[in-house]
Protein backbone atom coordinates (compact mmCIF):
# COMPACT_ATOMS: atom_id res chain seq x y z
CA UNK A 1 0.00 0.00 0.00
CA UNK A 2 0.43 3.60 -0.47
CA UNK A 3 -0.41 6.20 1.62
CA UNK A 4 0.36 9.94 2.59
CA UNK A 5 -0.32 13.81 2.93
CA UNK A 6 -1.19 15.97 -0.61
CA UNK A 7 -1.15 19.41 -0.54
CA UNK A 8 -2.89 21.01 -2.97
CA UNK A 9 -1.83 24.49 -2.96
CA UNK A 10 -1.43 27.81 -5.31
CA UNK A 11 -3.05 31.40 -5.31
CA UNK A 12 -6.90 32.14 -4.72
CA UNK A 13 -9.58 30.03 -7.29
CA UNK A 14 -6.68 28.42 -9.43
CA UNK A 15 -9.48 25.17 -8.59
CA UNK A 16 -8.15 23.77 -5.88
CA UNK A 17 -11.03 22.63 -4.58
CA UNK A 18 -13.26 21.84 -7.46
CA UNK A 19 -9.61 19.42 -7.45
CA UNK A 20 -10.26 17.74 -4.63
CA UNK A 21 -14.25 17.44 -5.24
CA UNK A 22 -13.83 15.64 -8.41
CA UNK A 23 -10.85 13.18 -7.29
CA UNK A 24 -12.56 12.61 -4.19
CA UNK A 25 -16.07 11.93 -5.89
CA UNK A 26 -17.89 13.97 -3.44
CA UNK A 27 -18.36 17.63 -2.04
CA UNK A 28 -16.17 17.96 0.57
CA UNK A 29 -14.72 21.64 0.04
CA UNK A 30 -17.01 24.24 -1.00
CA UNK A 31 -16.64 26.02 -4.14
CA UNK A 32 -17.63 29.51 -5.87
CA UNK A 33 -16.23 31.55 -8.58
CA UNK A 34 -15.10 33.83 -6.00
CA UNK A 35 -11.53 34.02 -4.93
CA UNK A 36 -10.51 33.27 -1.26
CA UNK A 37 -13.16 30.74 -1.02
CA UNK A 38 -11.64 27.97 1.48
CA UNK A 39 -10.95 29.69 4.71
CA UNK A 40 -9.07 26.75 6.38
CA UNK A 41 -7.15 23.38 5.79
CA UNK A 42 -9.77 21.10 4.18
CA UNK A 43 -8.83 17.06 4.27
CA UNK A 44 -10.65 14.73 1.60
CA UNK A 45 -9.48 11.10 1.65
CA UNK A 46 -8.98 9.18 -2.00
CA UNK A 47 -9.37 5.68 -0.83
CA UNK A 48 -8.47 3.52 -3.81
CA UNK A 49 -7.20 -0.76 -4.41
CA UNK A 50 -3.51 0.23 -4.23
CA UNK A 51 -3.16 3.44 -2.04
CA UNK A 52 -5.10 6.15 0.56
CA UNK A 53 -4.13 10.00 -0.54
CA UNK A 54 -5.42 12.17 2.04
CA UNK A 55 -5.56 15.46 0.06
CA UNK A 56 -5.46 18.62 2.12
CA UNK A 57 -7.42 21.56 0.62
CA UNK A 58 -5.61 24.81 1.38
CA UNK A 59 -6.68 28.60 1.30
CA UNK A 60 -5.29 30.48 -1.63
CA UNK A 61 -1.85 31.94 -1.11
CA UNK A 62 -2.74 35.89 -0.84
CA UNK A 63 -1.09 39.16 0.39
CA UNK A 64 -3.51 39.17 3.59
CA UNK A 65 -5.24 42.57 4.92
CA UNK A 66 -6.73 41.58 7.97
CA UNK A 67 -6.20 38.79 10.19
CA UNK A 68 -8.47 35.67 9.08
CA UNK A 69 -6.02 36.69 6.06
CA UNK A 70 -3.36 36.45 7.90
CA UNK A 71 -4.63 32.88 9.24
CA UNK A 72 -5.72 31.75 5.90
CA UNK A 73 -1.98 32.15 4.78
CA UNK A 74 -0.90 30.50 7.58
CA UNK A 75 -2.96 27.49 6.98
CA UNK A 76 -1.36 27.48 3.79
CA UNK A 77 2.11 27.45 4.76
CA UNK A 78 1.93 25.02 7.58
CA UNK A 79 0.27 22.21 5.30
CA UNK A 80 3.17 22.71 2.97
CA UNK A 81 5.66 22.09 5.82
CA UNK A 82 3.51 18.97 6.91
CA UNK A 83 2.65 16.90 4.23
CA UNK A 84 4.34 13.81 1.96
CA UNK A 85 4.05 16.09 -1.49
CA UNK A 86 3.02 18.87 -3.01
CA UNK A 87 0.43 19.84 -6.21
CA UNK A 88 0.91 23.06 -6.91
CA UNK A 89 -1.70 24.27 -9.00
CA UNK A 90 -1.48 27.33 -11.54
CA UNK A 91 -3.42 28.56 -14.54
CA UNK A 92 -2.75 28.26 -17.68
CA UNK A 93 -0.54 31.52 -18.32
CA UNK A 94 2.91 32.90 -17.52
CA UNK A 95 3.65 32.99 -13.80
CA UNK A 96 3.01 36.33 -11.72
CA UNK A 97 4.60 37.17 -8.69
CA UNK A 98 2.12 34.98 -6.77
CA UNK A 99 3.57 32.02 -8.59
CA UNK A 100 6.92 33.06 -8.18
CA UNK A 101 6.84 33.71 -4.63
CA UNK A 102 5.54 30.38 -3.94
CA UNK A 103 8.28 29.00 -6.36
CA UNK A 104 10.81 30.91 -4.02
CA UNK A 105 9.32 28.78 -0.92
CA UNK A 106 9.08 25.65 -2.89
CA UNK A 107 12.67 25.81 -2.78
CA UNK A 108 13.52 25.48 0.53
CA UNK A 109 11.61 22.35 1.71
CA UNK A 110 12.79 19.08 0.67
CA UNK A 111 9.97 17.57 -0.87
CA UNK A 112 8.73 16.41 -4.03
CA UNK A 113 6.47 18.96 -5.78
CA UNK A 114 4.13 18.06 -9.12
CA UNK A 115 3.25 20.75 -11.18
CA UNK A 116 -0.34 20.66 -11.53
CA UNK A 117 -1.44 23.19 -14.81
CA UNK A 118 -5.33 23.65 -14.27
CA UNK A 119 -7.98 25.18 -16.68
CA UNK A 120 -6.54 23.89 -20.20
CA UNK A 121 -9.91 23.52 -21.11
CA UNK A 122 -10.05 27.12 -21.87
CA UNK A 123 -6.52 27.21 -23.72
CA UNK A 124 -5.53 26.08 -27.38
CA UNK A 125 -3.28 23.13 -26.41
CA UNK A 126 -0.09 24.74 -28.46
CA UNK A 127 0.02 27.15 -25.88
CA UNK A 128 0.73 24.79 -23.62
CA UNK A 129 4.15 23.33 -24.45
CA UNK A 130 5.98 26.95 -24.01
CA UNK A 131 4.52 27.25 -20.84
CA UNK A 132 5.49 24.31 -19.64
CA UNK A 133 9.44 24.76 -20.48
CA UNK A 134 8.46 28.07 -18.84
CA UNK A 135 7.65 26.50 -15.67
CA UNK A 136 10.76 23.85 -16.31
CA UNK A 137 13.42 26.73 -16.21
CA UNK A 138 12.22 27.86 -12.95
CA UNK A 139 11.56 25.11 -10.67
CA UNK A 140 12.48 21.49 -10.49
CA UNK A 141 9.49 19.70 -10.74
CA UNK A 142 9.16 15.88 -10.73
CA UNK A 143 5.66 15.91 -13.11
CA UNK A 144 3.92 19.05 -15.17
CA UNK A 145 0.58 17.31 -15.65
CA UNK A 146 -1.32 19.55 -17.62
CA UNK A 147 -5.14 18.91 -16.54
CA UNK A 148 -8.86 20.15 -16.56
CA UNK A 149 -10.03 19.81 -12.66
CA UNK A 150 -13.96 20.81 -14.11
CA UNK A 151 -13.88 18.51 -17.23
CA UNK A 152 -12.05 15.96 -15.61
CA UNK A 153 -9.09 15.46 -18.10
CA UNK A 154 -6.00 14.31 -16.97
CA UNK A 155 -7.01 13.71 -13.75
CA UNK A 156 -6.41 9.69 -13.54
CA UNK A 157 -2.65 10.72 -14.73
CA UNK A 158 -2.46 12.77 -11.93
CA UNK A 159 -3.70 10.39 -9.78
CA UNK A 160 -1.24 8.39 -10.61
CA UNK A 161 1.82 10.15 -10.24
CA UNK A 162 0.69 11.35 -6.88
CA UNK A 163 0.42 7.39 -6.04
CA UNK A 164 3.97 6.87 -7.35
CA UNK A 165 5.75 9.56 -5.20
CA UNK A 166 3.80 8.49 -1.72
CA UNK A 167 5.73 6.42 1.08
CA UNK A 168 4.92 2.85 1.43
CA UNK A 169 2.40 2.85 4.49
CA UNK A 170 -0.86 1.11 5.51
CA UNK A 171 -3.99 3.41 5.21
CA UNK A 172 -4.32 5.91 8.38
CA UNK A 173 -8.41 6.38 7.94
CA UNK A 174 -10.96 4.09 7.82
CA UNK A 175 -11.77 3.01 4.06
CA UNK A 176 -15.35 4.55 4.29
CA UNK A 177 -14.03 7.84 5.42
CA UNK A 178 -13.89 11.25 2.96
CA UNK A 179 -13.05 13.99 5.26
CA UNK A 180 -12.03 13.92 8.75
CA UNK A 181 -13.76 17.43 9.17
CA UNK A 182 -16.15 17.63 12.03
CA UNK A 183 -20.20 17.71 10.50
CA UNK A 184 -20.71 20.65 11.84
CA UNK A 185 -17.48 22.49 10.37
CA UNK A 186 -19.18 20.97 6.96
CA UNK A 187 -22.84 22.30 7.65
CA UNK A 188 -21.30 25.57 8.28
CA UNK A 189 -19.02 25.89 4.93
CA UNK A 190 -22.03 24.68 3.06
CA UNK A 191 -24.23 27.93 4.68
CA UNK A 192 -21.36 30.13 3.89
CA UNK A 193 -21.25 28.74 0.03
CA UNK A 194 -24.18 29.62 -0.78
CA UNK A 195 -23.86 33.09 1.03
CA UNK A 196 -20.94 33.35 -1.15
CA UNK A 197 -23.00 32.61 -4.40
CA UNK A 198 -25.81 34.65 -3.64
CA UNK A 199 -24.15 38.08 -2.24
CA UNK A 200 -21.19 40.11 -4.26
CA UNK A 201 -18.41 42.58 -3.60
CA UNK A 202 -16.82 42.78 -0.09
CA UNK A 203 -20.13 41.00 1.29
CA UNK A 204 -18.80 37.14 0.95
CA UNK A 205 -15.62 37.99 2.43
CA UNK A 206 -17.04 39.55 5.68
CA UNK A 207 -18.84 36.79 6.21
CA UNK A 208 -18.76 34.05 9.35
CA UNK A 209 -21.11 30.98 10.24
CA UNK A 210 -21.35 29.51 13.44
CA UNK A 211 -23.76 26.78 14.31
CA UNK A 212 -25.48 27.68 17.51
CA UNK A 213 -27.80 24.23 18.09
CA UNK A 214 -27.30 20.83 17.01
CA UNK A 215 -30.33 18.53 17.92
CA UNK A 216 -30.44 14.81 16.96
CA UNK A 217 -33.71 12.58 16.85
CA UNK A 218 -34.48 9.55 14.82
CA UNK A 219 -36.15 11.31 12.08
CA UNK A 220 -34.12 14.23 11.67
CA UNK A 221 -31.59 16.37 12.51
CA UNK A 222 -32.78 20.34 13.91
CA UNK A 223 -29.49 22.77 13.03
CA UNK A 224 -29.32 26.48 13.99
CA UNK A 225 -26.55 28.54 12.53
CA UNK A 226 -25.85 32.15 13.60
CA UNK A 227 -24.62 33.95 10.09
CA UNK A 228 -22.23 36.60 11.14
CA UNK A 229 -21.34 40.05 9.06
CA UNK A 230 -19.58 43.20 10.09
CA UNK A 231 -22.09 45.79 9.04
CA UNK A 232 -25.69 46.47 9.35
CA UNK A 233 -26.28 46.95 5.62
CA UNK A 234 -24.34 43.54 4.71
CA UNK A 235 -26.87 41.91 7.14
CA UNK A 236 -29.77 43.70 5.18
CA UNK A 237 -28.29 42.84 2.12
CA UNK A 238 -27.81 39.30 3.28
CA UNK A 239 -31.88 39.17 4.31
CA UNK A 240 -32.77 40.57 0.93
CA UNK A 241 -36.62 41.99 0.29
CA UNK A 242 -38.97 40.03 2.02
CA UNK A 243 -36.39 37.67 3.62
CA UNK A 244 -36.17 36.20 0.30
CA UNK A 245 -32.17 35.88 -0.34
CA UNK A 246 -32.07 34.21 3.03
CA UNK A 247 -34.41 32.02 2.21
CA UNK A 248 -33.11 30.74 -0.75
CA UNK A 249 -29.67 30.87 1.10
CA UNK A 250 -31.13 28.28 3.46
CA UNK A 251 -33.01 26.08 1.20
CA UNK A 252 -29.96 25.35 -0.86
CA UNK A 253 -27.79 24.56 1.91
CA UNK A 254 -30.04 22.57 3.74
CA UNK A 255 -30.24 19.95 0.43
CA UNK A 256 -26.35 20.09 0.35
CA UNK A 257 -26.46 19.50 4.16
CA UNK A 258 -29.28 16.77 3.41
CA UNK A 259 -27.24 14.67 1.09
CA UNK A 260 -23.80 15.13 2.89
CA UNK A 261 -25.23 13.89 6.29
CA UNK A 262 -27.76 11.58 4.91
CA UNK A 263 -30.88 12.65 6.79
CA UNK A 264 -33.58 15.06 6.97
CA UNK A 265 -32.74 18.35 8.35
CA UNK A 266 -34.35 21.10 9.65
CA UNK A 267 -32.50 24.54 9.38
CA UNK A 268 -32.94 27.73 10.94
CA UNK A 269 -30.52 30.78 10.00
CA UNK A 270 -30.00 34.17 11.80
CA UNK A 271 -27.81 36.82 10.44
CA UNK A 272 -26.19 38.76 13.30
CA UNK A 273 -23.64 41.78 13.41
CA UNK A 274 -20.70 41.14 14.99
CA UNK A 275 -18.12 44.35 14.35
CA UNK A 276 -14.68 43.71 12.82
CA UNK A 277 -14.97 40.28 13.28
CA UNK A 278 -12.28 39.48 10.96
CA UNK A 279 -9.17 41.71 12.88
CA UNK A 280 -10.30 40.40 16.27
CA UNK A 281 -8.31 37.31 17.64
CA UNK A 282 -10.85 36.39 20.67
CA UNK A 283 -13.74 36.03 17.87
CA UNK A 284 -11.40 34.58 15.17
CA UNK A 285 -10.50 31.50 17.17
CA UNK A 286 -14.66 30.96 18.64
CA UNK A 287 -15.00 30.82 14.76
CA UNK A 288 -12.75 28.17 14.39
CA UNK A 289 -9.98 30.42 12.41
Amino acid sequence: MKCGYVALIGRPNVGKSTLINTVIGEKVSIVTEKPQTTRNRITGIKNLPNAQIIFIDTPGIHKPRHKLGEFMVKEAQEAMDMVDLIVFMVEPEAPGNDELSIIERLKKLNKPVILAINKIDTVAKQNLLPLIELYNDLHPFQEIIPISALKKDGIERLVERIIFYLPDSPILYPEDMLTDQAERFMVAEFIREKIMKYTHDEIPYSVAVDIERWEETEKLISIGANIYVEREGQKIIIIGKKGERLKKIATEARLDIEKFLGTKIFLEVWVKVRKKWRQKDMLLKSLGY
